[in-house]
């Protein structure tokens, strides 16, 4: 165990990465394995890394000693535009922020005929923009203008989970697990403020605090059926997991850095796997994400997600397994027209955000949304393969493509516009030992 728990440590000091992920700002899988099958895990076991983090209730059909150690490439293509007559139309300016590194591990020990535990650390939210370079657009009055308010966010945030599944009997399994959460969060911007109340900022000042760190702490419980040999049942159910970032925001410009409550929602997900033949095996999942709930995300006027997963294996020879999915989660920021701008504009609406001094109107959330988070991306691609080298070492490879999704919204008629595209290309790689 203080192998497990030394090796943990290790990888959480080298997580310190962004991750542009896919369903809202949750990756669709954490396993090579799994994200070549489209995300699935819950109703069909697909690795040791996967039943730690996605239904622990598989932790006890893990045989033996299992350590899988891996990371993905991410690749996110994003672009942002914003639009108002006094400053003219920015058009669409794409992100510095294009290529991120997401490492993962899991370790996994059967103790006993029916119990297993497990320890697992893993990036698996987050969100970054860049736009420090490229957002200063000549506008109709000649003078230069900050269009995209040099937006630059990060949010980083990984678990270190340890977990223990129990077999009830051949067909009955059930699992627990603890999510030690850390995140990161950076909000960088250069916002304009309105005092003479004419509806154009006439002063900027920096309103980002710099990387603030926090902590939390939630849980996990899955259960696994299997009614015959070639048909799985799956359930589990993840808590959500408060987190406040301290100083990171600055929303009405007096130089006082406010903090951000911005909890991890919480996720309930079923699945069923079946295995037609002894070479090929499928799975599907729903997973329902309670965005609208979470503090920060709820403010933010994110909507819930139904997320949608199929994914199979087809076992070319003893070696040689290949592996293909599909994955859709309708975006949690939709587009919206003639947003409310706020009593400065003749509108009324006022957002409380925990905890910033100063409300948004209905169009800032927005703007904000899209230009800073936009977690909007919906279809996905995957495909993979893992090939077992010997008996005891076996290399995962997966590649997904997330489809570029356009999200517009506006006021005014639509003479004031913030608008998002986002799509995604990711390669991960697992190195998977047994013994």
């Amino acid at each position: 165990m203080k192998k497990v728990l030394g090796s943990a440590a290790l990888i959480s000091a080298v997580l310190s990465t962004t991750s542009f992920a896919t369903n809202g700002d949750n990756m669709i899988g954490v396993s090579p394995a799994s994200r070549a099958m489209g995300g699935i895990g819950v109703g069909m076991c697909v690795g040791p890394t996967d039943a730690i983090f996605r239904n622990p209730a598989w932790l006890s059909r893990e045989e033996g000693f299992n350590v899988s150690f891996g990371g993905i490439l991410f690749m996110p293509h994003v672009k942002a535009r914003s639009k108002d007559p006094n400053n003219g139309d920015t058009g669409y300016v794409t992100s510095d922020a294009d290529t991120f590194t997401i490492p993962e591990i899991a370790i996994t020990n059967q103790i006993s005929d029916n119990v297993v535990i497990g320890i697992g650390a893993y990036g698996v939210s987050g969100m970054g923009v860049d736009y420090r370079s490229k957002d200063l657009v000549l506008g109709p009055d000649k003078k230069y203008h900050n269009g995209l308010a040099k937006m630059h966010t990060t949010l980083q945030f990984m678990r270190i989970v340890p977990a223990v599944g129990y077999k009830v009997n051949e067909a009955l399994t059930i699992g627990g697990a603890l999510h030690l959460a850390w995140g990161s969060l950076d909000l960088g911007a250069e916002l304009g403020y309105d005092s003479n109340k004419d509806g154009v900022p006439d002063t900027f000042w920096n309103a980002g605090g710099g990387q603030s760190q926090s902590y939390g702490i939630g849980a996990s419980i899955g259960i696994n059926y299997k009614p015959s040999e070639n048909i799985c049942i799956g359930a589990s159910y993840q808590s959500s997991v408060k987190m406040t970032y301290k100083n990171v925001f600055d929303s009405n410009g007096d130089g006082k850095f406010e903090d951000l409550k911005l909890e991890q929602p919480q996720e309930f997900a079923v699945g069923v796997g079946y295995r037609p033949f002894e070479t090929f095996k499928v799975g599907f999942d729903v997973r329902w994400i309670n965005w609208s709930d979470a503090d920060g995300y709820k403010q933010f006027k994110w909507e819930d997600q139904w997320v949608f997963a199929v994914g199979g294996e087809y076992k070319v020879t003893s070696k040689l397994a290949l592996r293909m999915g599909y994955n859709y989660g309708k975006t949690p920021i939709r587009e919206k027209s003639n947003l409310d701008l706020g009593p400065y504009m003749g509108g009324s609406s006022l957002n409380n955000i925990p905890d910033f001094a100063n409300p948004f109107p209905d169009y800032n959330v927005e703007w904000f949304n899209l230009i800073g988070f936009p977690a909007i991306s919906e279809h996905h691609l995957t495909f993979g393969f893992g090939y077992q080298f010997t008996e005891k070492f076996t290399l995962n490879m997966s590649y997904v493509r997330a489809f570029e999704k356009k999200v517009e919204s506006t006021a005014m008629n639509g003479a004031i516009l913030a608008g998002a595209k986002n799509a995604q290309d990711s390669i991960g790689i697992s190195l998977d030992w047994h013994f």
